[in-house]
Order: C-alpha cells, then sequence, then structure tokens
C-alpha cells in the first residue's frame, strides 16, 4: 500500500497546533488485526502527524484509486495552507504587503470562512494570527520554563498583540488580503480536521462509501457501522501528565449515534502533554490572543462534536485557550456539543463548576471528571437536545 507523506505544518508547529497540541484520541475495535475482509485499512502521514482510515469496500472497488484519491486531495491542501512550503498559497500571502490582494482556492476559503465564524462566535478566543505572540513566548516548536522565569515584557507582548489581527484580513469574492503589514495567517489549528472532512468527502461523494472512519491526529469522522457492524466508538483519553499513545487510560468514550445515515465529527484539544510548572501553576503552551498571555487554569482536555471536524477542531481549539470556567459558559451558550475532563476536585460539591487548579494534575484517573454541555449528553444518548 503506498503511503504518501506531506508536510502542513511548519517545523515550529509540527508538534503544537495554532493553541495547543491535540490531545491523542484513541479509537476503539480499531486495528488492522481486526479488519474483516470487507473492511479495507490505510494509514500515512500527513500535516506532520500521522492518519488512519478504515472503510467498507464498496463492490469492485478499485483500493489503489480511492488512495490516489486521498493523496491528491492532501497535496491539494497541503499547497494551499503548508507554513511549511514557501511556495503555498499561505506562504504567499504571509509575505504580501498590505492591501495586496492574492487569488485563493476552495479548501483555502471554506477554511478561512470556518476560522471566522468561530473567531466571532468565541470572542477572538480563537484566532489564526496569533503566531506571533506564540514565537515572542518562545512556543513555537517546545515548552520551556526558561521564558516563564524571564517572560517577555509588556512592550514585547504590545508589539506582537498589535500583529495578532484577524480583523484585517480581508476576503472578497476568491482573493484575500490584509489591510496591515506583517499580519500572517496560520491554519495549524483548524486544518487537520478540515483534512479529516476532506477525506470524507472523498469517500462519501467519489465512491458511495457509507462506513468508515477517517482520524488525522486525534480529529475524527465517522459514519455508519465498523467492520463488526456496531456503532463507530470513540475513546476520550484522560489527560494525565507524561501519558503516551501506548500508555494511557481511557476515561469515557462517545458512540456513533444508531442511525447509520448519520455522521460524527470529533476533535479533541489538551494542553497536559506541552505545559510546564512555574512557581507551583501549571502555563500551556496555549496563548490566549486576547491577553497575549500563556492560559493557566484552562481544562486539560476539551473534546467537541460539531457538524464538520473542522468547526469542531477550531471550536477545541478556541475552548482550550479560555479559562476553564468561561469556556463551559461559551461552549452552553453557543449550544456546542462540548466534552471537558477536569480534577474532580474543581467541581464544586454543589454542582457547580469552578476554576480548573493550577496544582500537578494527578495521574490517578479516579481523581478526574467529565463535564458535558447539554448538547454533548444529548449526542452521548442518542437524541436531539
Amino acid at each position: 500500500m503506498k503511503n504518501t507523506m506531506y508536510r502542513l505544518l511548519s517545523k515550529k508547529t509540527i508538534k503544537n497546533t495554532l493553541f495547543g497540541t491535540m490531545s491523542l484520541t484513541s479509537i476503539l475495535s480499531l486495528s488492522a488485526c481486526q479488519q474483516t475482509p470487507d473492511y479495507n485499512y490505510l494509514t500515512g502521514e500527513t500535516m506532520g502527524t500521522s492518519y488512519h482510515i478504515s472503510y467498507q469496500l464498496p463492490d469492485n472497488a478499485d483500493e489503489a484509486a480511492i488512495q490516489a484519491s486521498i493523496d491528491e486531495r492532501l497535496k491539494q491542501i497541503n499547497d494551499s495552507m503548508s507554513t511549511y512550503q514557501s511556495d503555498s498559497t499561505i506562504s504567499k500571502f504571509n509575505r504580501l504587503n498590505k492591501n495586496t490582494p492574492i487569488t485563493i482556492d476552495a479548501d483555502f476559503s471554506r477554511v478561512l470562512d470556518v476560522s471566522k465564524i468561530v473567531y466571532e462566535q468565541s470572542g477572538g478566543a480563537f484566532d489564526p494570527t496569533v503566531m506571533p505572540l506564540v514565537e515572542t513566548w518562545g512556543f513555537g516548536s517546545t515548552m520551556t520554563v526558561e521564558r516563564l522565569q524571564s517572560p517577555p515584557t509588556a512592550l514585547e507582548i504590545a508589539q506582537a498583540k498589535a500583529l495578532v489581527d484577524f480583523e484585517s484580513i480581508i476576503k472578497k469574492d476568491q482573493t484575500v488580503s490584509k489591510t496591515k503589514d506583517g499580519v500572517e495567517l496560520d491554519f495549524s489549528a483548524v486544518a487537520k480536521g478540515y483534512g479529516v472532512d476532506v477525506i470524507a468527502d472523498v469517500l462519501r461523494e467519489d465512491y458511495q462509501i457509507r462506513n468508515y472512519m477517517v482520524e488525522i491526529g486525534g480529529e475524527i469522522s465517522t459514519s455508519g457501522v465498523n467492520n463488526q457492524q456496531q456503532p463507530w466508538q470513540i475513546a476520550i483519553d484522560a489527560p494525565i501528565e507524561g501519558s503516551t499513545v501506548s500508555e494511557r487510560q481511557t476515561i469515557s468514550a462517545i458512540r456513533q449515534p444508531k442511525n447509520t445515515a448519520t455522521q460524527m465529527h470529533l476533535a479533541t484539544s489538551g494542553n497536559y502533554r506541552n505545559s510546564v510548572i512555574f512557581d507551583g501553576k501549571r502555563y500551556s503552551h496555549t496563548i490566549d490572543p486576547i491577553t497575549g498571555k500563556p492560559i493557566a487554569g484552562g481544562a486539560p482536555s476539551v473534546t467537541v462534536a460539531a457538524d464538520s471536524v473542522a468547526l469542531a477542531d477550531a471550536w477545541a481549539t478556541a475552548l482550550t485557550a479560555m479559562p476553564y470556567h468561561k469556556a463551559l459558559d461559551v461552549a452552553k451558550a453557543q449550544n456546542l456539543a462540548a466534552m471537558f475532563v477536569v480534577l474532580a476536585d474543581d467541581i464544586k460539591t454543589d454542582g457547580s463548576e469552578s476554576n480548573v487548579s493550577d496544582n500537578v494534575s494527578d495521574d490517578n484517573i479516579d481523581d478526574w471528571q467529565v463535564v458535558q454541555t447539554p448538547a454533548m449528553q444529548a449526542l452521548r444518548a442518542d437524541k436531539k437536545p
């Protein structure tokens, strides 16, 4: 089976999304050895991470053609939005001066539209122009305590914030421009989710495949049933510090609705695998574009289900870029299907929610608590809210 590698994220963002590293989400009852003859399993590398696809083979299926179609679409996304690739559309745009339009493709346009929706509805917590702040804090590739020991000055933060300006991005017809020099776009926090949507579209629209699971870097789309003819079930990891792909604990699961015509789109974002402790507080590499500072007190793990994986990806990132209590309020106000995983001690005894503790998280799964919005409760109950 041919596996083609494509790099979407820049060298500085391979391990980090725009705001945070996606929490690894495992797939229950899914491995190559479990595949039945009528299901196919594809894996490869893309966007600085890996992809995994399981689908029911249609009659007279041309597996090579399906693989080639997937690879071609991933290449198109890469050519459009890779900040690592100097000749991509987004790299060309980032080098342009203000008031200079550039023609964009349909993929770029859709991702920009999703970004604008979440930017507006999240009150600016999601902002694809935030990279100057990430660079200023030194969190472009790794999270280090040294930068917190000697943080940027107020002037340095102000200078970086001046270039975090999504309002300066102007889309008109099939072009995009900016009204301020130095502003750049980075779709790292939404591109993997969009890539999942695109592959799912290839399976559904080009090959009439209705039973599948597509995953890129923990962002997932499912449809129909798995190779056991059961609804897909996605496991959510407990956000235990130091956990790995091979050593992790499942705290919850989200099942594909029983109606096999229904699709499920999930994304998980978390800070627990990329954070540091300084002066007794845990800081994530997630930067709040509003305050210009790293988040302390955010939910360690947030999973969102939405109408598309791109939308879920952007919202999971936005909610991670807020203090927990604010993120929960916003998720409820926007009727988002969201699941937060926090320490049990951070849930008040009266049932109301408080801020997440800044202390080091516990490695005992019993100390974690799942908090759901009404929309997520309805999804897991397989009924409308």
